[in-house]
C-alpha cells in the first residue's frame, strides 16, 4: 500500500483509513447478501461528491478505491469502490456491472453498480441510499455497462 502512515482522525486517507475499509468489509462476510449490499452502498455513499475537474483537473477520471477514499469522487468512483468492495467479499465478477446511463430527469450522464440477484438486478447508486431493484427506477436509460471481462452497449427501441 503506497499511502502514508497516519491516524484515523486525519481528514484524508492514510493506512489507518485503508485498514478500516478492509476491516469493515471483513465484518460483512458472515452477513446475508442483502445486508452486505446495503452496508457497502451506505459505506461508499458517506463520501462527498466531488467532480473530476475539481479533483483531478480533467473532465472525466475513473478513480480506484484508494483514490476515491482519499479524494472523494463522482458517480463512477462510487460505483467502482462498491464493485471492489463486493469483489473483496467474494462476489462473482459476472454478477457485477458498472452501468453508465442517462438520467432522463436531470438530463446528465450517471453511473451505478448493478448486481445480478437471481431474477432481478439490484442497483447501488450514490443518489439513492437504499439498494433498489432496477425495475423501480424509471428515469435511467442505460447506455453501456462493463465488468472485469466484458462490455455491453444497451440499445433502445
Amino acid at each position: 500500500m503506497d499511502v502514508p502512515e497516519g491516524d484515523c482522525e486525519a481528514p484524508r486517507l492514510n493506512r489507518c483509513h485503508l485498514k478500516n475499509w478492509l476491516t469493515f468489509l471483513d465484518t460483512l462476510r458472515a452477513l446475508p447478501a442483502a445486508e452486505q449490499l446495503d452496508a457497502v452502498n451506505r459505506y461508499a455513499n458517506r463520501k462527498d461528491y466531488v467532480l473530476d475537474i475539481d479533483n483531478y483537473g480533467v473532465e472525466d477520471y475513473w478513480a480506484i478505491p484508494k483514490e476515491f477514499l482519499y479524494n472523494n469522487g463522482d458517480c463512477e468512483d462510487y460505483a467502482i469502490t462498491k464493485l471492489f468492495s463486493l469483489r473483496w467479499l467474494g462476489y462473482d465478477p459476472e454478477r457485477l456491472r458498472i452501468v453508465v446511463l442517462q438520467d432522463t430527469n436531470l438530463r446528465i450522464p450517471h453511473a451505478v453498480l448493478a448486481v445480478a440477484d437471481h431474477d432481478d438486478i439490484l442497483i447501488l447508486d450514490n443518489q439513492i441510499q437504499e439498494v433498489i431493484s432496477h425495475r423501480k427506477i424509471v428515469h435511467y436509460a442505460p447506455v453501456y455497462s462493463i465488468n472485469e471481462s466484458h462490455w455491453w452497449i444497451h440499445l433502445h427501441n
